[in-house]
């Protein structure tokens, strides 16, 4: 393996991991553990968010043999603050180091990852590195519905214009955040966007607006995680999501329900059975070939979508459920996010009037 030297990184630099937590006591403990192990973070800082779970159990069994570990309580939310916002700049406050980490407590880190995401940084002159974790599914409606959004997303965030600093177009995934401190504390940190549910995106357009350099990326073997463990929190998840993902805008909505689901070729049967109905003629095997040929035509754009994302190519097999499920998430996302509303996240409610996005 080259050495630090040879990667062109500072063989002493060393980081503060940050992990916000609010109920996580089903996958913080394998997260604390895979960070820790990082020869290059110094520190990780668990900030508990107000659990009423086992989490804090789980933090103090782990503290007696997790040297690095540190756990700080987020305290009160303060008015106008997102959760995970607030915790952040409270974990970031709390930190020693030159390089800050915000990575979620449903991530596992793969060796080696921390490494590859600094030589990253040295390699593109980078005050920011986000990587989009890989997915772990394990029930089919993870296996329908979290590919297909991805897909869809990679579409609207172009990784190599993202990566372009003559572009404006910016992108983050909150699950894995390497900025460097000093440009992170000139721009305000946590406390510029904290009322941003989609805080991520906010903090790498504030990057790339002062032009300090981002660096997006998904990189195979660095970092995954197993963002919803029930249907309902992926449906919670989603729907504060999803519509401020897709442009936050009515006609943004529209726009992308058009080009996901079948609603011409819909329309166009409809029509077509209608008409020959009252003909008192239909022609039910040309009306069968033109849905078939449709449906076909989508689920090959489809495979390739997952091809070059890096999914399995079995997944096709739920691109109906997939299909209907993101027209659902979409069309409630809208609602949510539109018609006075609150966003529901882990207990907390959070005016429509929030900027959207992700949290933990």
């Amino acid at each position: 393996m080259p050495t630090f030297e040879q990667r062109g990184i500072n063989p002493h630099t060393v980081v503060s991991a940050i992990i916000p937590a609010r109920n996580e006591e089903a996958s913080i403990a394998r997260t604390i553990v895979s960070v820790a192990e990082q020869p290059e973070i110094a520190e990780v800082i668990v900030v508990d968010d107000g659990s009423t779970d086992a989490t804090p159990e789980v933090l103090s069994e782990l503290g007696s043999r997790v040297a690095k570990l540190r756990v700080v309580q987020a305290g009160e939310l303060p008015a106008g603050w997102v959760g995970k916002n607030h915790a952040a700049a409270v974990g970031a406050a709390a930190a020693h180091e030159d390089w800050l980490l915000f990575t979620d407590a449903d991530t596992y880190h793969l060796q080696g990852a921390m490494a590859k995401a600094l030589a990253d940084a040295a390699e593109h002159r980078a005050a920011m590195v986000s990587y989009s974790p890989e997915q772990e599914m394990e029930t089919w409606w993870e296996r329908a519905l979290i590919p297909f959004i991805y897909c869809r997303l990679a579409t609207r965030f172009s990784i190599d214009r993202v990566n372009n600093p003559s572009l404006p177009d910016a992108a983050a995934n909150g699950q894995f955040i390497l900025v460097r401190r000093e440009d992170y504390e000139k721009l305000g940190g946590h406390q510029a966007v904290r009322g941003e549910i989609l805080e991520d995106v906010a903090l790498a357009r504030r990057v790339k607006e002062a032009k300090r350099g981002l660096y997006f990326g998904a990189p195979v073997g660095a970092v995954r995680t197993r963002m919803y463990r029930s249907f309902r929190t992926m449906w919670e998840g989603w729907t504060k999501n999803l519509f401020p993902l897709v442009g936050g805008t009515a006609v943004g909505a529209l726009t992308e329900l058009f080009e996901t689901t079948p609603v011409f070729e819909a329309m166009f049967l409809t029509w077509f059975v209608w008409f020959g109905w009252h003909q008192r003629q239909v022609d039910w095997a040309w009306a069968i070939a033109v849905a078939a040929v449709a449906l076909s035509f989508r689920m090959a754009r489809y495979r390739r979508d997952l091809y070059q994302n890096r999914y399995p190519q079995r997944f096709i097999e739920y691109y109906v459920p997939a299909v209907v499920l993101y027209a659902l998430v979409l069309i409630a996302s809208w609602w949510k996010n539109s018609h006075g509303r609150r966003v529901v996240w882990k207990g907390r409610s959070y005016p429509v009037g929030v900027k959207q996005g992700s949290e933990t």
